[in-house]
């Protein structure tokens, strides 16, 4: 019971609920498109990544100066019902198309240059890329 109320504890957040909207529309997205789509200050961004991920929400990775996150696959019955339905919830919420918008803009203004988010094409590149690579240690 004490993982559940936490698991629901982390999801009484406007902001951590306009993130995880963010990423149930996108396979991964650096910490600079939630900032921008958001319109929150790096700081305080990160603070909700950190408290979506040590619920188990979300995983990050590194790639040279950018940090990237997207979905955990849920560990839960619980938990994959919980988010389907909050992912159907939010689908229809105002507030949701509103930051789903901004943030579809700001890639937008990115345009041509290096984008940080990653389409699921660009996902699948990606992991090809890494399977043919060899390991070099540490963490993968």
């Amino acid at each position: 019971m004490k993982d559940l109320a936490q698991f629901l504890k982390v999801l009484a957040d406007e902001a951590r609920l306009e993130i995880l909207w963010l990423l149930f529309n996108h396979e991964e997205l650096c910490v600079c498109d939630l900032m921008a789509a958001l319109e929150m200050t790096q700081s305080k961004t990160s603070r909700h990544l950190a408290t979506l991920r040590h619920a188990g929400l979300v995983v990050d990775r590194k790639e040279a100066a950018w940090s990237y996150y997207s979905l955990r696959p849920c560990r839960s019955e619980v938990e994959r019902h919980l988010l389907e339905t909050l992912r159907a919830y939010l689908g229809r919420h105002p507030g949701a198309t509103r930051v789903l918008r901004q943030l579809r803009a700001w890639l937008a203004r990115k345009g041509g240059g290096e984008r940080c988010a990653v389409t699921p094409a660009r996902a699948r590149a990606r992991a090809r890329a890494s399977d043919r690579a060899p390991h070099r240690g540490g963490r993968r």
